[in-house]
């Protein structure tokens, strides 16, 4: 007796992404990156607020952060109002601003005593690990956001990236300011990193008068 060739049945699998804000992550506005800094500062947590602060001033992708060292901020015992990081994405250096809020930050995180003979910036707490992974950065970025009642899948380590450089051309207009500030090769770049639409630049176009 011949048997007619049947479809295979596949079991169903959840769509991954059900549920999840994907694609570009939200920068973080002046009120949560103000709510953050209270909430480590009340919990002396001075590693994450000195980190905080230095992720918004860099404006540094995640995998460079994590690397940075104590000389990239330290100059004869004192935290330097500039810095400059080699990216590792592009290959070229960019400068950034320290604040002094961030300075201070800085300082004060200098002196807590895993930070003594320490090479990097973030030391890892294990022996094997110089400092902390992409992915740790990930989950303290993650902690910051829900502690503020934030959606974690709505923000991510470029939401620190971007939440300085998106003021910037909110109070500016200045695409060509916040490619040098991102290190982008090309304006190209930092039109589609900050989603700058049309309606952006008849707003900029309506407020200039000739």
């Amino acid at each position: 007796m011949e048997t007619s060739n049947l479809p295979a049945i596949r079991a169903l699998r959840p769509v991954w992404n059900k549920g999840r804000i994907v694609g570009q992550k939200r920068p973080l506005k002046p009120k949560h990156v103000w709510a953050i800094r209270v909430r480590l500062e009340l919990a002396e947590n001075h590693r994450d607020l000195a980190l905080f602060n230095l992720a918004i001033d860099s404006k540094l992708r995640g995998c460079d952060l994590v690397k940075m060292k104590v000389v990239d901020v330290m100059a004869s015992g004192q935290i330097k109002e500039r810095a400059s990081v080699l990216q590792s994405k592009t290959r070229k250096p960019v400068r950034f601003e320290i604040s002094e809020g961030t300075r201070a930050s800085l300082a004060r995180w200098m002196r807590e005593p895993l930070m003594v003979g320490s090479e990097y910036l973030w030391p890892g707490r294990f022996h094997e690990r110089l400092h902390i992974s992409t992915r740790q950065y990930a989950r303290i970025v993650r902690d910051w956001v829900t502690s503020i009642g934030l959606e974690a899948s709505a923000y991510g380590t470029h939401s620190m990236r971007r939440t300085k450089v998106t003021q910037i051309y909110k109070k500016t207009g200045n695409l060509r300011a916040v490619q040098l500030l991102l290190g982008h090769t090309k304006m190209d770049s930092t039109v589609r990193y900050l989603g700058v639409e049309l309606e952006d630049a008849l707003v900029i176009a309506e407020a200039i008068e000739i």
